[in-house]
């Protein structure tokens, strides 16, 4: 997944991605550990995809603050 494709997504939208992600590496982790896994790369692949959609939300969330302390800032200089 690139990371342009999760800037076009909403919040709602990335939050559904990390729990169903989060859900295909924990399935992931248990068949390799059966030995029912073929490609053991899917578990790294799945926990960067992970990585990159918390990274996203966390981006949007200091972004938001960042507008609201700006916001403040300018209501407290008027």
């Amino acid at each position: 997944m690139k990371s342009k494709e999760l800037k076009e997504k909403s919040v709602e939208e990335l939050s559904e991605l990390a729990k169903s992600l989060r859900g295909d590496v924990f399935q992931a982790r248990l068949r390799n550990y059966t030995n029912q896994l073929d490609n053991t790369a899917t578990i790294p692949m799945g926990r960067r995809d992970l990585a990159r959609v918390h990274t996203e939300l966390r981006v949007r969330e200091l972004d938001a603050l960042h507008k609201a302390a700006e916001a403040a800032l300018a209501e407290e200089t008027k």
